[in-house]
């Protein structure tokens, strides 16, 4: 069965390697627009429609996260790249559009991180589950 979830990855992918290239057409643009994303989303979609429907089997499920762990962040780094080049070869106003929006950004989560309220850091919650499992195994 994790050769279905491996056929199942391939044919999302091939999938929305197609409409990514349809959209670009119907764009008029001469790339693939979104097909990693389309592809990632048809993945999660058939994931869920196979999961309610009791079919996602333990070998299915763990051949489509086998093989969608090593190949979904290759294609995205190989697809980021390529938008990158293009960017760069554009001109300097592309660029500096992605600096500025990455500092934006930046700046929304510190101002975000400045105005919430403190809440429980991780090691906080853990620290506490702890104190309580010792204490409810103290009481038995």
């Amino acid at each position: 069965m994790m050769i279905s979830g491996v056929a199942m990855l391939a044919l999302c992918t091939l999938l929305g390697s197609v409409l990514g290239d349809l959209l670009g057409v119907a764009l008029g643009v001469k790339a693939n627009v979104g097909g990693v994303g389309i592809a990632m989303i048809l993945l999660i979609a058939t994931r869920l429609w196979l999961s309610r429907r009791g079919l996602l089997t333990l070998p299915l499920k763990l051949g489509v996260e086998f093989w969608g762990a090593l190949y979904i962040p290759i294609v995205v780094a190989m697809a980021a790249q390529q938008n990158v080049l293009v960017a760069a070869r554009s001109g300097p106003l592309v660029l500096i559009a992605g600096i500025v929006t990455v500092f934006v950004c930046f700046a929304t989560v510190a101002l975000m991180s400045r105005i919430g309220e403190r809440g429980e850091t991780m090691d906080e919650i853990e620290a506490r589950a702890r104190g309580e499992l010792a204490t409810s195994g103290n009481a038995a």
